[in-house]
């Protein structure tokens, strides 16, 4: 068997197992994901992340993030702040601006630094892509909602009632529109500009967070006129802050927290 060291860490509530992939290099990391991520009979978390070298000039590292089910994740916003402060604070680096290779491009990350802590981070999301696509669920109950990729698909539905995400989520998720699978959010703007959001992730189901989500929800509000563009958004484990910039890129800004550090064997 071999040991493998690893750090759990949460942006939000959503927590990530984390692995230097320079030093426990992982070679099923969907099976390990399936296995550590089980909240009752391993570790616990809404999936794996491996954290490597990289040989592209445009990239300080590299992430790939798998899901709770084993699949594989093109981005995560959260995760991608938590993999700044672990960098950071792990003495892998003394960058305070990270370039981080995902599947879906290089993330720049801005860390927010004192004292050798980091108290947050801000990552340029790039640009949204966004899709005029409907879909209704059931002829008697029609979801409508805004469907914007950012690396991550989304489909974002307004609505008072942000909790049928439990029920609506597990079947949007799997909804013919959407062949890949889709993350869904149920969302609630505020009358101070503020958005309650809940996201079923694919892969994962309910998560506290959702860092791709509340971008891509902001996005969906601007561009509906509910809000401005920046907005702050109310995830089950905390608050992130979007701002979609006239340059198109959208930056999430948010905290990251270390859990504890540990040993596994497989």
């Amino acid at each position: 068997m071999k040991r493998i060291a690893f750090t759990k860490m949460h942006g939000c509530g959503n927590d990530y197992i984390y692995v230097d992939a320079t030093k426990y290099p992982i070679d099923n990391p969907q099976e390990a994901s399936i296995r550590w991520s089980d909240r009752h009979k391993g570790i616990g978390a809404d999936g794996l992340v491996l954290i490597d070298e990289v040989d592209d000039a445009d990239a300080d590292f590299s992430m790939r993030i798998f899901n709770a089910d084993g699949s594989e994740a093109l981005m995560c916003g959260n995760a991608s702040r938590c993999i700044g402060k672990y960098l950071y604070e792990k003495g892998l680096t003394d960058k305070t601006t990270i370039r981080l290779l995902t599947k879906s491009g290089v993330k720049v990350l801005e860390l927010k630094v004192s004292a050798g802590v980091v108290e947050s981070v801000c990552v340029d999301m790039l640009e949204p892509k966004i899709s005029d696509k409907l879909l209704f669920c059931k002829d008697e109950d029609p979801e409508i909602g805004v469907f914007v990729s950012m690396g991550n698909p989304h489909y974002v539905i307004f609505t008072d009632n942000v909790d049928k995400v439990a029920d609506m989520g597990p079947r949007l998720e799997c909804h013919e529109a959407f062949p890949q699978r889709c993350n869904i959010e149920f969302a609630d703007v505020k009358p101070d500009g503020s958005i309650r959001t809940r996201v079923w992730e694919r892969g994962s189901g309910i998560t506290m967070a959702c860092g791709t989500g509340a971008c891509a929800t902001a996005v969906a509000a601007a561009m509906t006129g509910r809000t401005g563009r920046q907005a702050d958004i109310i995830m089950d484990g905390g608050n992130l802050h979007i701002e979609w910039k006239e340059n198109n890129h959208v930056f999430l800004s948010g905290p990251a927290e270390f859990v504890f550090d540990g040993e596994i064997y497989m």
